[in-house]
């Protein structure tokens, strides 16, 4: 029907197993799933990381599912501060480093794009020493999503430094748009941040986009939430990804609703193709 592939985000699957997480994700149709790098289902910093790799990817294939990396995990560096150190932190050395070993996992994993933020400015921190924390972040991993052929995709995220989307695509184009930068977009963050809608904010970036996240959100409250629940248009939304011709994965967002992620994938994957669906309706007779 499309060229959107549906996904659903594993760091809200972490009271499950990986392999039952998977099962769950296969079996009710999706096309792949966005694996967050941390303890519940893959450990950067555990022992054997080459073969738990290998493993995890044996897995994925035998699903047929394709499978972005994230690097959001809450407490993967630091175990009293959630998300620290950033690329805007004084030493952002572990999250730079972290990062590396993102993109050299990629694609042992088969995932073509790796999904980062900027991080929240600290509050004795000016603008433009932020600016120069992220650039020279972006400028120590560009070569190594060269050297891997991995796409290192940048979120604009509610409150943090690089916060909404035209934030990401002026650093894109201060490294003149290159290969392996690009743009990952949370529908949801959309409503949350954006003064445009959705749609109009896709099809204006869509030349940067590389990775979709997917959720409810409501303006001004940084809550992810189950369709229906939020001010975002479904059909809208998706008729911007067509338009522009987005044609990786959009996975849904839903990490503080492990406890009810069966239930909850099988409602998204049901309001995303009701929502393709619309949307498919819609261009047909424009």
């Amino acid at each position: 029907m499309t060229g959107l592939r549906l996904g659903y985000g594993l760091n809200g699957f972490t009271d499950h197993r990986l392999v039952d997480a998977l099962d769950v994700v296969a079996g009710l149709g999706y096309d792949g799933v966005a694996l967050t790098l941390d303890h519940a289902h893959l450990d950067p910093f555990g022992p054997g990381l080459a073969d738990r790799v290998r493993a995890v990817a044996r897995l994925l294939r035998e699903r047929e599912l394709d499978v972005v990396v994230e690097t959001g995990g809450r407490y993967v560096l630091d175990p009293w501060r959630k998300h620290h150190p950033t690329f805007v932190s004084e030493d952002a050395e572990r999250r730079i480093r972290f990062t590396e070993t993102a993109l050299r996992i990629a694609p042992d994993l088969g995932a073509p794009v790796v999904s980062c933020w900027s991080g929240i400015l600290p509050d004795d921190v000016d603008a433009r020493t932020g600016r120069e924390r992220v650039d020279r972040a972006v400028e120590r991993l560009l070569p190594v999503a060269a050297e891997t052929g991995t796409t290192l995709a940048l979120e604009p995220e509610p409150g943090m430094f690089l916060e909404r989307v035209g934030d990401v695509t002026a650093l894109i184009d201060r490294f003149d748009r290159p290969e392996g930068l690009g743009l990952t977009v949370d529908v949801g963050h959309l409503v949350c941040t954006e003064d445009d809608a959705p749609g109009a904010v896709i099809r204006d970036a869509g030349g940067h986009l590389v990775n979709v996240q997917i959720d409810d959100m409501r303006r001004g409250v940084h809550e992810h939430l189950p369709f229906g629940e939020g001010e975002v248009d479904l059909p809208e939304a998706v008729g911007a990804l067509l338009d522009v011709g987005y044609d990786g994965l959009v996975h849904v967002e839903l990490p503080r609703h492990t406890h009810a992620a069966p239930s909850l994938a099988r409602h998204s994957i049901e309001r995303l193709r009701a929502a393709l669906s619309t949307a498919t309706t819609r261009r047909s007779v424009r």
